[in-house]
């Protein structure tokens, strides 16, 4: 081998070997010493930490004081993130390094920009550099005989008010009643008491024991037992008369609609272990009040309000010495609602003993004036706390009152012929003063429906549209569906909003013309013409539906939300100007002529059209079943309200007839002729 060649290659592999080795012995800079620790502060491993101590520092501290001190400030602050940079100082070798960090605290980021000098040390015969560690380095400021105090800054829920600004979800008060051991008695005043308790305030014996034999409970101690709405006087007077009884003021969701805005409003409840999982990262903790139902959980975001925090650094005699971070409380939005509480009320008055819905508008800019689901249940009972017996009975009434009844949509009966008609109408299909033969109650199209007929309750020989929609006739509007055909009777009916979703905030069930949106069966079809069939309509969708006869053929868009702008459309001229006049008069006539279905909701001083329905849930034709009773009726005259009412199961009570009174009183309550 040529020597020179030789030469060359053992200078390279000896610097390789002297580079391999140098690799191996790596001492790391005090920076990199310092990411190492700060490292492990970001994990919040402070035994490592302490491992990183110079010796100085370590025996300035105990590693058992050094953890403890660090656990119990940064659970207290609710320290979180951390994020951090470290320089060298000015030399790189003289182990100082600067440190600009922040840390997530439940009062805001902590900022640290500190110089840390590290020193060289010589352990288990290695030298590396250690930490020369202050008590600043837990937060900025502190020393040996410094402490910490954290503050809460309160804030408060946004509340829910009505389009006049009368309450219907507010910050109150609510009375939780206590006892107090020592002036409770002999033991069989005690009992007596405990008694007494039971039976008024509805809570256990075990449950009241329980909180007596708490641990932390003296003789003067206030022992709270339950909390009750604040509005029942008479209960609270019985129950602080018993000895040891007190009643004590608290911070409360207070909802002064009670049930008549239940399922609208909804209510709040404490956080819940399964809802801080679903809502990670969003500042709420295990003490927070979020929306369960209704708006309070649709509008959760705007309600809700973010307590602030202090961290306080106080000296060894617990004053006050300075402000680690601040973050000052966010309150929660208020929200006008376009409800009228007046009319929501009028609507619950009448519902309330029986199952059903009632929805309101303003027709003309579509202003929800009111939304009602009976039966219905006392949201103040869910704030307060509800026991689970109670609950239960909520739960297994047959009735159900915890079922939001105006977001369902079903079978709308006869109130689903204006549609018909305007559709019709639009296509010519029928000529609306054309009287159209009709025999008899009973009628198919031809023999191949075989033992199934359109029946009616009218047997008026001959009959034009109005009188078809005065009188109900099934028999007439099932043959203008039929002339109206099944693709064009469906394409229309998307025009009026069908399978879409409603546009408002509040989820509602969408409207179906039939189950896949079809109507490819002649049986179908006819039994779609009046409203049965397949069909199903959202009650507020119906509402939305007639407000084009108010507005020359175009539906209104809804409003929940109180606003000053003007109003808009949903869906622009689903029928012409004239055929929204004509059916306007004819829907007039339901009320005003004295063979209208829903003449008995005539009201002397006010001008009202509507129509009715009674939809039939049979299982077999021609036998009895269960009946749903609607009335959809408004004011002509300056028109400003538009009631829709459905009561559930009125086969027995005459069917929309039942509904038509209601209607007509909450007209009378509002509209006061």
């Amino acid at each position: 081998m040529n020597l020179r060649k030789f030469s060359i290659l053992s200078i390279l592999l000896l610097a390789v070997l002297v580079a391999l080795t140098a690799c191996g012995n790596h001492q790391p800079t005090a920076k990199e010493r310092m990411d190492d620790y700060v490292k492990a502060w970001q994990k919040q491993d402070f035994s490592k930490m302490y491992g990183l101590l110079s010796k100085q520092s370590q025996k300035s501290v105990k590693k058992s004081d050094f953890i403890a001190r660090y656990k119990r400030i940064y659970e207290g602050i609710e320290a979180g993130k951390m994020t951090a940079t470290v320089t060298d100082g000015k030399k790189s070798t003289d182990g100082a390094v600067h440190l600009n960090a922040s840390l997530s605290t439940v009062a805001g980021p902590v900022k640290f920009s500190q110089n840390i000098q590290l020193k060289k040390e010589k352990r288990k015969d290695t030298a590396n550099w250690y930490v020369n560690w202050t008590p600043s380095m837990i937060l900025p400021g502190m020393n040996a005989d410094s402490k910490v105090r954290v503050d809460t800054l309160p804030s408060t829920r946004g509340e829910i008010v009505d389009r006049n600004g009368k309450p219907l979800a507010i910050n109150g008060t609510a009375a939780r009643i206590d006892l107090i051991p020592g002036k409770m008695g002999t033991d069989s005043d005690k009992t007596q008491t405990i008694q007494t308790l039971t039976k008024l305030l509805g809570v256990s014996k075990e449950q009241i024991d329980t909180a007596l034999a708490a641990s932390w409970v003296k003789v003067d101690s206030l022992v709270p037992i339950t909390t009750v709405d604040a509005t029942k006087t008479d209960l609270i007077k019985k129950v602080t008369q018993l000895p040891g009884v007190v009643k004590t003021d608290v911070n409360s969701r207070v909802y002064p609609d009670n049930n008549a805005s239940a399922h609208l409003i909804g209510y709040v409840g404490n956080m819940t272990a399964e809802l801080l999982k679903k809502h990670p990262n969003e500042g709420y903790n295990a003490n927070s009040v979020i929306g369960k139902t209704g708006l309070e959980l649709l509008f959760e975001k705007q309600l809700r309000q973010r307590d602030g925090a202090s961290i306080i650094r106080l000296d060894s005699t617990g004053a006050e010495v300075g402000t680690i971070a601040k973050k000052e409380p966010v309150n929660g939005q208020n929200i006008q609602l376009t409800i009228d509480r007046n009319v929501q009320d009028a609507m619950y008055s009448q519902l309330k003993k029986d199952a059903g819905t009632g929805v309101a508008i303003d027709p003309r800019n579509g202003d929800i004036l009111g939304l009602v689901s009976a039966p219905s249940y006392n949201p103040n009972d869910f704030v307060l706390g509800m026991s689970s017996s109670a609950y239960k009975k909520l739960s297994d009434d047959p009735k159900q009152p915890l079922l939001n009844r105006f977001t369902t949509a079903t079978a709308p009966g006869s109130t689903f012929k204006a549609l018909t008609a305007a559709i019709a109408l639009t296509h010519k299909s029928i000529d609306p003063n054309q009287a159209v033969a009709i025999n008899g109650t009973k009628w198919q199209a031809n023999k191949s429906w075989g033992d199934y007929y359109v029946t009616r309750l009218d047997h008026d020989p001959e009959v034009n549209l109005q009188e078809a929609l005065y009188r109900s006739d099934n028999i007439y509007f099932a043959q203008a569906a039929l002339k109206i055909g099944g693709s064009t009777f469906a394409s229309d009916a998307k025009k009026f909003g069908f399978g879409e979703t409603l546009p408002i905030q509040y989820p509602m069930r969408k409207s179906t013309i039939s189950n896949n949106g079809k109507l490819d069966s002649q049986t179908l079809l006819a039994n779609s013409g009046y409203g049965q069939g397949q069909v199903t309509v959202n009650p507020l969708h119906l509402s939305l539906i007639y407000s084009a006869f108010v507005n020359d053929g175009s539906m209104i868009k809804p409003r929940l939300i109180k606003t000053n702008d003007p109003p808009t459309f949903w869906k622009k001229n689903v029928m012409s100007p004239e055929i929204a006049q004509l059916l306007n008069k004819d829907l007039i006539e339901v009320v005003n002529n004295s063979a209208g279905t829903a003449h008995d909701a005539k009201i002397n001083g006010i001008t009202l059209a509507g129509k009715t329905g009674t939809p039939e849930f049979k299982k077999k034709q021609g036998k009895s079943g269960r009946e749903n009773g609607w009335f959809v009726a408004y004011n002509t005259d300056n028109p400003q309200l538009m009631v829709t009412m459905v009561v559930e199961n009125t086969q027995k009570h005459g069917g929309s007839h039942y509904v038509t009174p209601k209607v007509k009183k909450v007209f009378e309550d509002v509209l006061k002729p």
